[in-house]
């Protein structure tokens, strides 16, 4: 369940699937009944639940759960304002058959509940919760025990994982179908908790009409294009990648994007570096080899080597003109190209020259800026969700955007989107950007698209964060690159 629906696309796969001959009763009763079904898994032993319904179909679900809840055995109190006949169809019919006394919504509701079940608002909320509810959710967050959310935690946008005044921090979220953007994107991603998507009828085929472009950056969106090595290859059918170096006070970061690339799976990895840092680089490097390129026309050279089919340039490479004649040199030659850090701040204030020469190429480029590094270049480009600006980017610059962060979205210029979770809090160490580059630069070596090279990179580089855990240093990600594809290589992955 890869694809990611925003709250509009998934109104239109809820219409489709009623269209098709799936009655929303039953869509209705499928998800309210998945609802109980993952309180039950939870809190077999919590007998009171609190069940706080809103005025829409969110609401209806959360009468189908309160019943289902009752029926085995939980003490149910449900909170709900107005008058049910007046909610939607489906909605009202479902509060027609809950047989349970319903209560105004107050905080009163949430004394002695053990769970709480957010029912309150869906993915499509789009104006800030003031007033009553804002304290009603202020207050069932603070008593600090377990609240389920059904679709998204009420006060998140669905589609952008922004929060809309207030929300509720849930333990669990049990949404239907398909996951929706919010559920990945910050702040959102920290108010779900751990997210259940539930089968409720509606049939995959939907998907064909609604045309998502956002899906979650796992495995499986890349698994199938990943270039294992052939018994029968060898290390030139695998690429060579070459990394652009800093000068002799700055090398360092060349060289953990150079482990990043030979890690990544490259056949060979070379690093072009100036004149006087060649002994600093060459001391510290052994599978990887060193080669002069002091400036832009020694570094074109370099490059018309048709072998060199990937390069990285930018990692503390410095700010000015000589980075950016190095940068159109490469983006001049045929290789694959990784733009990144100073390679992208030497652009500042003259984006239009480098959109304009990488409009030029045939083979892909990719961007990985941070926030700050990603304002230099696209300052103008709005909008809430971090998608959209991604996007936005992809498709000014010509490039694939990986715009960096817990929440890393990654955007191709056909307008394909991915957003990545397996950020970890020990990745917030120097040089962890260079490694992610590096294993960027190492799979587009390796034949993957700009899109999917980037995904793949940003997908493994925080998996690898994971499994060393405390005290990871940039150093470290590449050691761990093993451990994690060994996890992922299946007989069924070997060719």
């Amino acid at each position: 369940m890869l694809e990611l629906l925003t709250a509009e696309q998934m109104a239109r796969a809820d219409r489709l699937a009623i269209e098709g001959g799936v009655p929303g009763v039953i869509l209705m009763e499928n998800a309210g009944r998945g609802v109980a079904n993952e309180i039950s898994a939870r809190f077999p032993d919590a007998p009171a639940v609190a069940v706080l319904c809103g005025p829409g179909n969110n609401g209806g679900d959360g009468f189908v759960a309160a019943r289902h809840l009752m029926e085995r055995g939980y003490r149910v109190r449900l909170g709900f304002d107005g008058d049910p006949a007046k909610l939607p169809a489906d909605a009202a019919a479902m509060a027609g058959r809950f047989a349970g006394r319903i209560e105004p919504l107050g905080e009163g509701l949430l004394d002695g509940a053990d769970v709480i079940v957010d029912a309150l608002f869906g993915a499509g909320l789009a104006r800030p919760i003031e007033g009553k509810l804002a304290a009603l959710i202020d207050a069932a967050n603070a008593r600090g025990g377990p609240i389920v959310a059904v679709d998204v935690p009420s006060g998140i946008d669905g589609t952008t994982g922004a929060v809309r005044g207030t929300a509720i921090r849930a333990l669990a979220t049990v949404t239907f179908f398909r996951r929706k953007p919010g559920h990945l994107l910050m702040p959102g991603r920290l108010y779900c908790g751990a997210v259940k998507v539930i089968d409720i009828g509606i049939p995959d085929s939907v998907l064909a009409a609604v045309k998502p472009n956002t899906f979650a950056d796992e495995p499986e969106l890349w698994l199938p294009q990943y270039p294992w090595p052939t018994v029968e290859g060898h290390k030139y059918l695998r690429g060579h990648a070459v990394v652009v170096s800093g000068p002799v006070y700055s090398t360092g970061a060349a060289r953990l994007a150079a482990r990043g690339a030979l890690r990544a799976g490259a056949g060979l990895v070379t690093v072009a570096s100036p004149r006087d840092a060649l002994a600093v680089n060459a001391a510290q490097l052994t599978a990887i080899m060193v080669r002069e390129a002091d400036d832009a026309r020694a570094l074109a050279q370099m490059l018309a080597d048709e072998r060199k089919n990937a390069v990285l340039i930018g990692p503390s490479h410095g700010v000015g003109e000589q980075t950016r004649s190095m940068v159109r040199a490469v983006l001049a030659a045929k290789p694959s190209v990784v733009l990144d850090a100073d390679a992208l701040t030497s652009f500042a204030g003259d984006t239009d020259a480098l959109f304009a020469a990488i409009a030029r190429r045939q083979k892909p480029v990719v961007l990985t800026p941070h926030d700050g590094e990603f304002a230099r270049l696209f300052g103008d480009i709005g909008g809430e969700s971090k998608v959209e600006r991604a996007r936005g980017a992809a498709a000014r610059s010509g490039a694939t955007v990986v715009l960096k962060g817990a929440d890393t979205v990654i955007a191709a210029p056909d307008g394909a989107a991915a957003i990545n979770a397996t950020s970890s809090p020990w990745l917030a160490t120097a040089g962890s950007g260079d490694v992610l580059g590096g294993m960027v630069l190492g799979l587009l070596a390796q034949g993957m698209s700009g899109f999917l090279a980037a995904s793949a990179a940003v997908w493994l580089h925080g998996e690898a964060a994971r499994a060393f855990g405390p005290g990871l240093i940039a150093e470290d990600l590449p050691e761990m690159l093993p451990e994690v594809l060994g996890s992922l290589e299946m007989p069924g992955n070997r060719r």
